[in-house]
């Protein structure tokens, strides 16, 4: 459960090392953000000399949460850390790679690219 104000770890290699959550993309009233979901995010932290620089507002997919997420079958899966991949406007990610496992419910919110960049989806 990702809620404004929250740090998250950036799992790509944009140039961002760290973000914070401002807003959830979606519906208004919308008070946590999970697997999947879209967020806008302040770079905190970021490796110098990229294109992406500190202070720069974004937009993030959420690819692993703390909180355990609940499937349909019964398993439950918790992520030692929350982290994003950061995107541009029509969903695609900025970086080139994606670091550490990505879970599979992505793939079914066409964030397909992401997906495909992964090590291991669970």
């Amino acid at each position: 459960m990702i809620q404004p104000q929250t740090h998250l770890n950036v799992a790509d290699n944009s140039g961002a090392q760290e973000l914070m959550c401002i807003r959830i993309i979606g519906a208004s009233n919308q008070r946590y953000a999970h697997i999947g979901d879209v967020i806008v995010a302040v770079i905190k932290k970021a490796v110098p000399h990229t294109s992406l620089e500190r202070s720069e507002v974004i937009r993030a997919v959420i690819v692993r949460t703390r909180k355990e997420l609940r499937r349909d079958d019964g398993i439950i899966i918790r992520y030692d850390d929350n982290a994003a991949v950061v995107i541009n406007k029509e969903g695609n990610p900025k970086g080139t790679r994606v670091f550490g496992a990505i879970a599979h419910e992505l793939r079914q919110l066409n964030f397909t690219k992401i997906v495909s960049l992964a090590p291991e989806v669970f």
